[in-house]
């Protein structure tokens, strides 16, 4: 009957999966299957994925979160990010991509995808050194595509891959001195591995054989922005709207195969320049979901990145991003623990729930409503059960415990919440006397 969510979609059939988000995303069932066949909705859900709960990413939906997990040489402890795992799908974050590198990386990829009700993502070209024991010059090809197979049989979801730097984008690079280079980890070895062997990118040249494979298993292609910016001095030149113009062209390849894109983007960004990235970025993929790091809108903040990713990200999401990567504390320094992880994950959450308030996203407002009500009823557990991170506000109040239950140690007796309660309900104000 159909292959992919992008031709069911256009035949008129409405997944099981098309189904659960437009139950989800309050939408009319007919307005999510018009917007899936498309592009405007990628709904990435591996047929070979069963424990999967899928989600829509895309025009008119909530902001999805991603968190990023995996093994490498330095913590090639499978245990251990098994743990993250459990806590971000604890957490209901939407989407966890793999981006393990060394050691027992298919042994964590398949335990991973056979307990996460969250979409699966990875980037096979981190675990193709490992996967085939070479150095990087010496991978082929053909192992190169082998290796985005074995991932899509295994069941992911969604591949970052980043066929958009091809030998025209290298030149244009090469042409436009940056500070920073290339940041993107997959697309510096894609850089690298061209010039090494003095050859086209792989996976630009054998762009139909990878929509093959994706073809095959409802695989969606994450479409990496492998020339991002890694600074905001670096942001919106050249080489970046280089690549973006031809991640274009491979967007209406791949819906011509019914294969389902996102594409990722910026990075590191000023400000001021967010939003006219994201319409860029709209304009020139034809509303293709826009997944982003961030963006991160100052480089001087390692240990608070993500603070200023969140920053970026609430503002991305309003001016229409579908989909955000969480960034931890940890970010440029080290690999994330599980308290970097939840941090990032709730400054994420903050950034897209924020800007689903701004996209007027159905329902999102009717949680702030629901805490508002509660703060002027003075209405703690209520206040608890709402917060984003429950745990921290219960530690906080039992910190620091005020001497009338109807305040807190901040304003006393003084609070306005309280002073407004007890006026308004006709009550006497004590505020010295008790």
């Amino acid at each position: 009957m159909y292959k992919t969510q992008m031709e069911a979609a256009k035949k008129g059939i409405l997944t099981p999966e098309m189904k659960r988000v437009a139950e989800k995303e309050f939408m009319n069932p007919d307005i999510l299957m018009e917007r899936v066949a498309k592009g405007e909705i990628a709904i990435p859900a591996n047929i070979n994925h069963k424990s999967l709960m899928a989600e829509g990413v895309g025009n008119g939906l909530s902001t999805k979160v991603n968190v990023n997990l995996g093994i490498s040489r330095d913590c090639p402890d499978v245990d251990k990010e098994l743990e993250k795992v459990k806590k971000a799908i604890d957490m209901k974050v939407e989407a966890i991509m793999d981006l393990s590198s060394f050691g027992k990386t298919e042994e964590f990829r398949k335990k991973l995808i056979a307990m996460s009700t969250a979409m699966i993502g990875t980037v096979p070209v981190y675990d193709a050194i490992g996967f085939y024991d070479k150095e990087l010059k010496d991978i082929t090809s053909d192992e190169f595509l082998e290796v985005v197979r074995k991932h899509a049989k295994d069941g992911v979801d969604f591949v970052t891959i980043h066929a958009g730097m091809n030998r025209e984008a290298m030149e244009v690079f090469k042409r436009n001195k940056r500070l920073t280079n290339i940041v993107s980890r997959g697309g510096s070895l894609m850089y690298a591995w061209m010039e090494l062997n003095n050859a086209e990118n792989p996976f630009y040249e054998r762009y139909d054989e990878l929509l093959d494979i994706c073809e095959e298993y409802d695989l969606t292609l994450s479409l990496g922005d492998a020339l991002r910016p890694g600074c905001t001095k670096d942001a919106t030149d050249a080489a970046q709207i280089k690549e973006l113009i031809t991640l274009g062209e491979l967007t209406l390849r791949a819906w011509e195969r019914n294969v389902q894109v996102m594409i990722e983007g910026p990075g590191h960004m000023a400000i001021d320049e967010i939003e006219a990235n994201v319409k860029l970025q709209k304009r020139l993929c034809h509303g293709a979901p826009f997944y982003v790091l961030g963006p991160l809108v100052t480089d001087i903040a390692p240990g608070y990145d993500h603070i200023t990713s969140a920053i970026g990200g609430a503002i991305a999401a309003s001016a229409g991003v579908d989909f955000l990567c969480y960034v931890t504390p940890a970010e440029h320094l080290r690999l994330p623990d599980l308290e970097d992880m939840k941090e990032g994950i709730i400054a994420t959450k903050i950034a897209a729930h924020a800007a689903d308030i701004a996209k007027k996203v159905p329902y999102a407002r009717d949680w702030d409503d629901k805490m508002s009500k509660a703060r002027a009823d003075i209405d703690w557990e209520t206040m608890f059960s709402l917060a984003i991170d429950e745990e921290k506000a219960r530690r906080y109040r039992k910190e620091s415990t005020p001497e009338h239950e109807d305040t807190c140690t901040m304003c006393g007796k003084m609070c306005s919440m309280r002073t407004m309660k007890k006026i308004m309900s006709g009550e006497d104000l004590n505020i010295l006397r008790d």
